[in-house]
């Protein structure tokens, strides 16, 4: 192991924004990462899992270290369930891959999410009707402070809307080194009900879908809608789905009747924020190289030579235009760095 200085983050963060590290390291194993805990134990960190969901600003001073753990095994099992252990840094989407393969079902709504599976429960990632906390049963986590273990259960990480324990109560306290999920063996409870999933089955005259060809479908829709990290440089969804009352909700409502909606509660209600940025005027625009995407309106991109400041004040533009239009505040689901 050994620490790099003044290195380039351009190709660890999927937005493809160029900034430095004052110091970098990659680790391998949890023994690696605890030595590195230990070794720096008064030098400021970054932790970096795939870089999926951040917006780099700006350059970072401090140690940097890239959480790369990779392996992924079956921990237990009965006749309908089987638990599987996944490290923190295997691929998201590749890990889904490998569950729908085995004919593991409870993840295939959540395939072709960028990102590792380190940083799943951090977000609560979801899509298409399903969240992390569906599946998950707990991970394992180092503290930075001392590098002891901890076992965090579904209800001490306080899973939310794209949040969790650690984005909040234990921001930067501890890596997660591990993740385990609870899949189905068989009577798998398919889902598609949400967005598109249905109707892209049906075009496919798809009656009884398999997992396989639900994973299959959300793919289909994903890459219709969002562009490949790879080619043009995104984060996915870049804003939550605002959350209103019912209460607060109604007089938007009666002013703006076209406004769609989702009915999540008794007392609330969950408004696309693409629907309200398209609505907007911003879905396909350009500024400079940091843009709005043709396909997807939540979805902001880089044109090439963007900086993270640029697509922000695209962002911030954005938020104001559509509160003045709607009097709705949506937020980042990004994590500006």
């Amino acid at each position: 192991m050994e620490i790099q200085t003044n290195f380039s983050l351009k190709n660890y963060n999927t937005f493809g924004i160029e900034a430095k590290a004052a110091q970098f390291i990659a680790v391998h194993t949890v023994a690696e990462l605890r030595t590195v805990l230990q070794e720096n134990k008064d030098t400021p960190k970054f932790i970096l899992g795939g870089g999926s969901n951040m917006l780099l600003t700006q350059d970072i001073n401090a140690l940097v270290i890239h959480v790369d753990l990779k392996g992924k095994r079956i921990v237990d099992e009965d006749d309908d369930f089987v638990w599987v252990e996944s490290m923190a840094g295997e691929n998201w989407h590749e890990f889904v891959l490998w569950t729908i393969g085995q004919d593991f079902g409870g993840l295939e709504n959540m395939s072709l999410i960028p990102g590792n599976v380190g940083t799943t429960p951090v977000q609560n990632i979801g899509a298409y009707g399903t969240e992390i906390k569906d599946t998950f049963i707990s991970c394992e986590a180092i503290a930075i402070n001392n590098q002891e273990t901890q076992i965090f259960t579904a209800h001490e990480c306080n899973f939310g809307y794209r949040e969790s324990v650690f984005k909040n109560e234990i921001k930067d306290q501890f890596i997660i080194t591990s993740v385990v999920f609870k899949l189905s063996k068989r009577n798998h409870k398919i889902s598609i009900s949400y967005g598109d999933i249905a109707a892209e089955l049906a075009q496919k005259n798809i009656i009884t879908p398999s997992l396989k060809n639900v994973s299959d479908a959300v793919i289909a829709i994903r890459k219709s809608k969002l562009p490949d990290p790879k080619e043009l440089g995104n984060s996915g969804s870049f804003f939550k789905n605002p959350i209103l009352t019912k209460k607060d909700f109604a007089p938007i409502h009666s002013k703006f009747p076209e406004m769609k909606y989702y009915e999540i509660s008794d007392t609330e209600v969950k408004v696309p924020a693409g629907w309200l940025i398209e609505q907007a005027g911003f879905k396909g625009k350009r500024f400079g190289d940091a843009g709005i995407h043709k396909n997807q309106a939540l979805v902001l991109v880089n044109y090439g030579q963007a900086t993270g400041q640029e697509i922000l004040d695209v962002s911030k533009k954005i938020q104001e235009t559509v509160y003045e239009q709607f009097g709705i505040k949506i937020d980042a689901e990004v994590n500006i760095i």
